[in-house]
């Protein structure tokens, strides 16, 4: 499998990349899933579990999913593809973490989840930047970008501006 140095993710659509993502969680396995791996599942498995499932897969996912493997290879990984943004409470606390004028080295998401558990989280909602009810999610949130991304990857990737 060959992993692609550049952010090739934010190249793919919404769709297509929530599409890989699910196929990754439904596939389940120890063994790398690659963009073949996807359009093989996709045009033999759906086709048989469209009628069970209600699954809707329209053409133009099948044909940018083409597309990719010309440009990139039937062996890229799959997780490659797929873009992972921060919630918009979330995003609100890695900015936070990230303008932390007394931190020495750029913000990770462990970092972002060390500032959750020492009470940033509600410091925030104190100060009226977080609602109550949005500092409930946010362990569980930064929890799931590490196990997909590694403590090490830069907070400051995962922010979504809106």
């Amino acid at each position: 499998m060959i992993r692609n140095p550049i952010d090739i993710a934010s190249r793919v659509s919404p769709e297509l990349s929530s599409l890989i993502e699910s196929l990754i969680d439904y596939l389940d396995t120890s063994e790398p899933i690659t963009l073949s791996i996807i359009r093989l599942f996709i045009t033999q498995e759906f086709n048989e579990t469209e009628q069970m499932h209600h699954f809707d897969i329209s053409e133009s996912l099948i044909d940018e999913l083409d597309a990719l493997i010309e440009e990139f290879g039937e062996s890229a990984a799959a997780m490659d593809f797929v873009y992972a943004f921060a919630s918009e409470p979330l995003s609100r606390v890695i900015e936070e973490v990230v303008n932390d004028e007394n931190r020495e080295n750029p913000a990770t998401l462990e970092a972002v989840k060390e500032a959750i558990d020492d009470g940033l989280a509600s410091r925030l909602v104190g100060e009226g930047v977080l609602e109550e009810d949005e500092d409930d999610v946010l362990l569980p949130e930064i929890e799931n970008l590490i196990d997909r991304f590694g403590t090490d990857a830069p907070a400051e990737d995962f922010l979504r501006y809106e």
